[in-house]
């Protein structure tokens, strides 16, 4: 395990950066994927606002950054004005990478126009994410690709081009088993094109049926198999983040492109820290039966 880092998406905890803290703390835990804070999204930081209302804080729990879990190309395609303004706040996420010692800022591949193709954009999203690994490298930073649902980049195939066009040690892959699920995608065959390219994980499961996110390990997403693949037979190293989405957190809906209560049908935890705990619980129990706990 010691090559093995658990993190978390701890804003299912709370809003509030304080209650984050205690929660991972009380479980053992000491990172977290920074994705809001105190109510507020990490790219509605500046950087000295990151240094001085957030990091001394972190630094008193003694909880370090997996990642920056940035809402960065979670924007439609044709907006200039957004892609412009993500931009800046690229430039201000990179700087915050830079004081904590984060390596990675999680991000996506631009929404696509409804009943249009998406690989119709592929010219447009490549050159899009061009600019924005240009802004990373100058920061020694690495972008982590997230497949998320209804973007450019939310099936197998369309994430193994962006890598084939930007072959960069600044980009990489964030393998989210659920996601991939709810597009009705394999996650073994998934993992066989994408592995090369992963050095980031996210712990979340789904089912087909309805595509509702459940419990890990319980879903379709073939969690148990895959991390014992990757990890026992090929040598995974690094984190493993659990994102629960098992309680209708504060920031779900302005996370998700379709409604909360299609992805989270009713609350499977009495609030958003037994909900994490009882990922994180899940995790160990997966992690025990590889023999890796």
């Amino acid at each position: 395990m010691e090559k093995i880092i658990i993190s978390g998406f701890a804003d299912e905890i709370s809003p509030e950066l304080d209650k984050q803290l205690q929660v991972v703390r009380e479980l053992g835990m000491d990172h977290i994927s920074l994705r809001s804070a105190d109510g507020k999204g990490i790219a509605e930081y500046t950087a000295e606002e990151f240094a001085e209302k957030l990091l001394p804080r972190l630094d008193e729990a003694q909880v370090k950054i997996s990642s920056m879990g940035s809402p960065i190309g979670k924007i439609q395609i044709d907006s200039e004005e957004d892609f412009e303004k993500q931009k800046a706040q690229l430039e201000e996420i990179c700087k915050m990478c830079n004081m904590s010692g984060c390596r990675y800022i999680r991000m996506f591949s631009f929404y696509i126009p409804k009943d249009k193709n998406p690989d119709d954009y592929k010219d447009e999203v490549i050159a899009k994410l061009k600019e924005f690994v240009k802004i990373a490298e100058k920061y020694n930073v690495v972008l982590l690709h997230e497949n998320e649902k209804d973007i450019y980049g939310d099936i197998a195939r369309r994430c193994k081009v962006i890598f084939d066009e930007i072959p960069s040690p600044y980009l990489k892959a964030a393998f989210d088993f659920a996601n991939f699920v709810q597009c009705k995608e394999d996650t073994k065959e998934c993992w066989e094109m994408l592995k090369k390219h992963v050095v980031y994980i996210h712990i979340k499961d789904a089912v087909y049926t309805d595509n509702e996110n459940v419990l890990c390990g319980t879903g379709d997403g073939k969690i148990e198999e895959l991390l014992k693949q990757a990890i026992c037979d090929e040598g995974y190293e690094g984190f493993l983040t659990l994102e629960p989405h098992l309680v209708l957190f504060d920031t779900l809906a302005s996370l998700e492109t379709e409604a909360a209560e299609n992805v989270i049908k009713e609350n499977k935890a009495k609030d958003g820290a037994e909900g994490y705990s009882m990922q994180y619980h899940a995790l160990l129990d997966i992690l025990n039966r590889i023999g890796l706990a």
